[in-house]
This record gives C-alpha cells, structure tokens and sequence, in this order.
C-alpha cells in the first residue's frame, strides 16, 4: 500500500509544471492541441498530456552577410538584425518547426530580392528604407507562424575593394576642388578690402605715409628681419616741388 502511494505521489508530481513570467505552454492531449498554459504552477496528466514552452520574449536573428549584385550591377555583401516576438504561442510550435531558422532565410532572400532592384547610390544612401521593406515582407511571411517582426536593421554594407580607391579618390578631388574654391573665394573678398583700403589711402594726405611708418614698426619688433626701406610718393613730390621753388626763386 505505501509503495502504491509513493508511486502515485511520485507520479501527480511529474505532472507539475512551473512556468516563467516570460513564457506560455502550448498543452497537447493524446497529440492533439488543446490549450494554452499561462504562468504560474500548472499541472498536466501525465503520459496523456504534454506541454511545449514558448518562450515569448523579443528575439533577435542575425542574418548572415550576403553578397548581392545591385541594379547597377555592382556587387555588395550586406548583413542585417532581425527583431521579433512572438504573439501566438501555439501556432509557433504547430505550424513551424524551426521559427528562427525560418525569419532569417526569409531575411535572406527578401534582402537579396530588394537590393537586386535598386542601384548602389540608393544602398548607400536609403539604407532605412530598404530595412522597412525587409521587415513587412518578413513580417506578412511570418504572420501564419505567429510571429510579430518589430524591426529589421541593415548593419554593414561592404563594397568592392577596387570601387572602395575609386570612391576615396573621388572624396579626394571633391576636398580639393572645395579647397580651391574656398581659396579663389578667400582672394576675391582679400581684393576687395585692399582696393576699399587703397581707396581710403588716397583720400586721406599723408595716411599712407603712417601705414609705412606702421609697418616698419612692426616688422623692427624681430630682429631677423631685414628691412628695405620704400620711399613714399608723397615725400618724393614733395622733395620735388621744393626743388622747382628753389630753381625759380
């Protein structure tokens, strides 16, 4: 009698199932479907009834890097971070055997699909764009497999090493041409203030007989310097006129 006990003591105990916060367990009676079992203490006849866990938190599928021939018949290896959960417990253990292999050859080919269609420049610069196709086609796909996509994320685009020179030569030509432009810009401003300052000069008697006198006082500061001396047109007019005067007088 006390091993009967034991025995079906030991027996009710193996039907009792602890389940996590996190997850929900798909009940099967003789095979067949026949509920869903949230957390908590949950109990199962055994050897009639078994249960599956479903663990229903985000997931995230790293799909694997991918070379792709563009539009523009370039060829690019492109990887990508699938983001999911799942929403009905029973339909991903029933109608999918393996969900995460599934969401990422679904990523797989839908990225191929979508990158063959457009051209290098839209890869570079639409890379949102191209993560939100992804992730609807991924998302309508998965839809019979109780599964909810909430965002797809294109990590790396990796192009060819020989277009990789081509383009850092023609970042390098732009930085140049805008280098020269900002230079010829820099010496036409430089012009203008020096023709409104000449213009200054000549209006003002003996000015640029101060800004010479200005000059050389800041260039005596340092000794190294070696200074020619430029004699003022003003003063040579000067010495000029004083020597007609003295001829006539």
């Amino acid at each position: 009698m006390e091993t009967i006990l034991i025995f079906g003591a030991i027996f009710l105990a193996s039907g009792l199932k602890v389940i996590k916060q996190y997850e929900k367990g798909v009940k099967f009676t003789l095979g067949k479907y026949s509920g869903i079992m949230n957390p908590g203490l949950r109990f199962i006849i055994p050897v009639i009834q078994s249960m599956e866990r479903t663990d229903m938190r985000i997931k995230t599928v790293d799909v694997p890097r991918q070379e792709t021939m563009t539009k523009d018949n370039i060829s690019v290896k492109v990887n990508a971070v699938i983001y999911f959960r799942i929403n009905d417990a029973a339909r991903s253990v029933i109608e999918i055997e393996d969900y995460f292999y599934a969401v990422s050859q679904l990523a797989q080919t839908s990225m191929r699909n979508i990158i063959g269609e457009i051209t290098l420049d839209e890869v570079l610069s639409k890379r949102n764009e191209i993560s939100q196709k992804i992730k609807i086609i991924v998302d309508k796909a998965s839809d019979p497999w109780g599964i909810d996509v909430t965002s797809v994320e294109l990590k790396d685009v990796e192009l060819p090493e020989d277009l990789k020179r081509v383009m850092a030569k023609q970042a390098e030509a732009e930085r140049e041409k805008r280098a020269v432009i900002i230079k010829a810009e820099g010496e036409v401003i430089a012009s203008t203030n020096l023709t409104k300052a000449a213009h200054t000069l000549s209006r003002a008697p003996g000015a640029l007989h101060l800004r010479t006198l200005q000059t050389l006082n800041d260039l005596s500061s340092d000794q190294s310097n070696t200074i020619i001396f430029a004699m003022p047109l003003e003063i040579l007019k000067a010495f000029e006129g004083y020597k007609e005067k003295k001829q006539h007088g």
